[in-house]
């Protein structure tokens, strides 16, 4: 019997050997149809192929894809478990064709894979074709040599596909298996088609046509082929089983669960058991592919499968968490042919195991409350909308949780009660909001985020992404379309760029559609809408279309490595200077990082060297940045660090980075630096290049400043500083390490020259050229005024010393012209300081040279004066001032 792994080994191989490109798996989440939440088939990452918007290097190709239903229009959620063949993930095998072979082909291909390589008895096969599509009929009969009766025409769209309203489209033929006449059913198209006995297991497109607006088509220039066979369906049937779950990769699965339950797969929990299977693959492969749990978007879809595995764990009595002991199991049936798991097994495993923890807190309560709810109620009457709105409100149960726990009951919920508690929560939210001082025009982004929900944010796994354009606002209003050169902010429904939030700028770059182009110079967020500030570069842009959202790389590169930096040095400033230290403010941009902290005083020059050595230490040991979803709680338990500013949900992501050499100094065990964090950062330590410190200073009180450089920048800044090294010892002609030595001894020299030169000019200034040197006598007080040139301001304290012990006992005013400005310095011997002020001489000789103020002691001040040509004029306003005092 072959295994499910055997089964997708000869599919691949068989397409191979007919010249398929075997196309690695895309990510369930998908990158080019901003429609999707998730992959849900395998043609989502060939949808450009088939368009023509995309050329490859192969025109034909195979795969093994994996998706997830779980969402939106495709959500098997409530039937998984319950079932023979509904799964929230299951694997999709499919061949296609961009142009290359058609009908002719495609059907032979299936008809020899399923008969000869499968071995499947032509007998128990029959197909379905679209009632008007004869070639492929003709076909199948000469491939085949089926009659009539085994291929049955359907005149309904089971069996015509389309991409949209409008776009390629294209009949259908369905491959049918027949489980014999002891299941019942009846063929495709009977009265009896909902039944068991006739199970789909392979449909092939044909895409050849176009179809338009008005309902018309026309042949496509390119004709390809697009297939699809779930995985689970053939290994059932090729394993001789009726049910997916008995398969033997899912048995596996299954008989895990039970062995850690203790528990029988097949008894009273086979349901209980089936769901766990189910939903370990998907929140698994999920998790793998970057979607983590939250209250929003992707990350809600797989927190609301998590939490109905976690249900049905607890229903078997599981009293510790249980889906993360489960991971191992899965990764030795999958992870050969999806290395994606092995990657990321140990984060699979923590996600699982912290979610499973921290919604076991709540569960009991949960459960308690809809037991007390339930048994108020009449036989057969539904659970009342509010009582299901409190479970999901207060204790995170989401709707179709609390609808699977009554399915057990024979019960329902009241869904419209639940909408309507939904929508009084929303208007009070909005209520609360509107009155939380945002501007009146802000509103506009609260109507949006109700209207949409929040924008999904994807710039944490990638840079480039498809969306779809909710809405274009200008000067607070939406409108319908803009045209080039028109400012713009753009609103979509998921995005890779970054809004700006914790330090970290928003990011820029490019967004397209078929009639245009945008220019994004910033991103913002506001009631969790992401704000594009765009301009229009070309063409018009119009709301509803959809649009390829690209970051600019080489900015983000540098935002990432600066904001990593920022936290490597958090911790250095922590470590060497205090457990005091906390951030006060950062900002994370393209060419810099600025950071501030609680300190009370100036690092010294060591400090600063050996902070600046430790980050680029843990730089060069370049270890992987990981990242965690957790509460608060659990993070600061943890030890990490809260960022200055931030506002924290329900949960955090939890950024790590940094090992340590003796393991007993990490906050949990061996991890250098551990911070609350949303921004994006490296993928490894060594991506941030090189660290260096540019400056540090005050910020406020208490607070000091720190600027920082990486990567090129970093390197950029010291190789000038080495040329400014070299430059000046080429000057000073000594060699750069000599230049301090140098520096010193030329400083010392000019402070002496400087010396000589003040008492030349004092000298040359009390006796030399026309210095007025005699001495006045005014009221009993010896006064001598001095006009001089030649000499500073600053030299004239000298210059007044010297002249009072020149007077012995009086007052001295010495006045210099300094380039037509004055400077004057009035003095006052030590006898004479009780009767007389400096400061008062001073001011009257300052305003009377035009200047005003001065200041001093009683027995030196000094001024400044904007007229020296009115020296005379100071010195009789300095003798009236002493006439008065004497």
């Amino acid at each position: 019997m072959p295994s499910l792994n055997d089964i997708r080994s000869t599919f691949l191989d068989y397409f191979r050997r007919n010249g398929h490109e075997i196309v690695p798996s895309s990510p369930l989440v998908p990158r080019n149809d901003p429609t999707l939440m998730f992959t849900n088939s395998g043609m989502v990452q060939f949808k450009n192929l088939f368009t023509g918007l995309e050329k490859r290097a192969y025109t034909r190709a195979a795969t093994a894809q994996k998706c997830v239903r779980a969402g939106g229009k495709h959500n098997d959620l409530d039937n998984v478990g319950y079932t023979a063949r509904h799964h929230t993930f299951f694997e999709m095998l499919g061949n296609f064709s961009f142009g290359d072979y058609f009908k002719e082909q495609a059907i032979p291909y299936a008809w020899e894979l399923l008969t000869r390589e499968f071995g499947l008895d032509p007998k128990r096969l029959l197909v379905t074709v679209y009632h008007t599509d004869d070639e492929a009929a003709a076909i199948w009969k000469k491939v085949a040599g089926f009659s009539d009766d085994r291929i049955i025409r359907i005149p309904t769209d089971d069996n015509f596909w389309r991409m949209g309203p409008t776009g390629p489209c294209g009949p259908c033929t369905e491959i049918f298996f027949d489980h014999g006449e002891h299941v019942w059913g009846g063929p495709p198209g009977s009265a009896e088609e909902d039944g068991d006995r006739f199970i789909e297991i392979w449909n092939l497109v044909f895409m050849q046509n176009e179809q338009f607006e008005d309902g018309s088509m026309r042949a496509l220039d390119m004709q390809s082929i697009d297939t699809g066979m779930g995985l689970e369906r053939i290994g059932a049937v090729l394993q001789g089983k009726h049910d997916n779950y008995d398969t033997d990769l899912m048995r596996a699965l299954i008989e895990a669960s039970a062995n850690a339950t203790s528990t029988d797969p097949d008894g009273p929990g086979k349901v209980h058991h089936r769901v766990i299977a189910d939903h370990l693959r998907s929140t698994s492969f999920l998790i793998a592919d970057g979607v983590m749990p939250s209250n929003e978007g992707r990350g809600y879809v797989l927190r609301r499968i998590m939490r109905r595995a976690m249900r049905h764990a607890h229903l078997l009595g599981a009293q510790d968490p249980l889906m993360h002991r489960l991971v191992p199991a899965l990764v030795r049936q999958m992870g050969t042919a999806y290395p994606e798991l092995v990657r990321a097994q140990a984060l699979i495993e923590e996600t699982l195991k912290l979610e499973e923890t921290r919604f076991k807190q709540t569960l009991d309560r949960g459960l308690k409350l809809l037991d007390e709810a339930v048994s108020r109620l009449g036989e057969g009457e539904p659970l009342p909308g509010e009582t299901a709105f409190r479970l999901y409100d207060t204790y995170g149960f989401p709707l179709d949780l609390t609808q699977d726990a009554l399915r057990e009951m024979g019960r329902t919920v009241d869904v419209a009660g639940f909408d309507r508690a939904m929508q009084e929560q929303r208007a009070k939210a909005r209520a609360a909001w509107a009155g939380s001082g945002e501007t009146r025009d802000a509103t506009i982004w609260f109507d949006l985020s109700e209207r949409h929900g929040p924008t999904e944010f994807l710039g944490y796994e990638t840079e480039t992404a498809e969306g779809q354009i909710l809405a274009l606002v200008q000067d607070g209003k939406e409108v319908g379309s803009v045209e080039e050169g028109q400012e713009v902010q753009v609103v979509v429904n998921q995005t890779p760029f970054y809004a700006e939030a914790g330090g970290q700028v928003g990011d820029n770059g490019l967004i397209r559609t078929d009639t245009g182009q945008l220019e994004v110079t910033d991103t913002k967020k506001a009631a969790g809408v992401f704000i594009h500030v765009a301009r229009v570069i070309e063409g018009q842009i119009a709301r509803g279309q959809p649009a390829k959202l690209e970051v600019d790389h080489t900015r983000r590169t540098l935002i990432r490595a600066n904001h990593s930096a920022t936290h490597l040095l958090h911790e250095a400033l922590r470590r060497h200077l205090g457990d005091h230290v906390a951030q006060r403010g950062s900002l994370n941009a393209p060419d810099r990082l600025r950071f501030d902290f609680s300190h009370a005083k100036a690092l010294t020059d060591a400090e600063i060297a050996a902070i600046e050595a430790e980050v680029n230490a843990f730089i060069r040991q370049n270890s992987p940045v990981e990242t965690r979803i957790m509460t608060p709680d659990e993070a600061r338990a943890l030890g990490a660090q809260a960022l200055f500013g931030e506002k924290y949900g329900d949960e955090v992501r939890v950024v790590s980075m940094g090992y340590l050499a003796d393991s007993g100094k990490g906050v949990d065990g061996h991890t250098y630096s551990i911070e609350l964090c949303g921004g994006t950062h490296v993928r490894r330590t060594g991506d941030i290049g090189a660290f260096v410190i540019i400056s540090e200073g005050a910020s406020s009180a208490g607070v000091r400043r720190v600027e920082a450089l990486t990567g090129q920048a970093a390197l950029d800044h010291l190789r000038a500083q080495e040329r400014l090294l070299s430059e000046a010892a080429q000057v000073l002609k000594c060699q750069p390490g000599d230049l301090a030595q140098r520096l010193r001894a030329l400083v010392e020299e000019r402070k002496t020259l400087n010396n000589e030169l003040a008492q030349l000019r004092r000298e040359l200034a009390m006796g030399g050229g026309q210095a007025r040197v005699e001495t006045r006598e005014i009221g009993g007080v010896k006064f001598l005024p001095q006009v001089v040139s030649g000499v500073s301001g600053k030299d004239l304290p000298a210059l007044v010393d010297e002249l009072k012990a020149r007077v012995g006992s009086g007052v001295v005013l010495v006045v210099a012209d300094t380039g037509g400005k004055a400077a004057v310095a009035a003095g006052v011997t030590p006898d004479l300081t009780e009767r007389l002020s400096a400061v008062d001489v001073v001011r009257a000789a300052a305003q009377a040279l035009g200047g005003k103020g001065g200041g001093g002691r009683p027995d030196m001040a000094q001024a400044g004066g904007a007229d020296a040509s009115r020296a005379e004029e100071a010195i009789r306003a300095a003798e009236t001032v002493i006439g008065g005092a004497a």
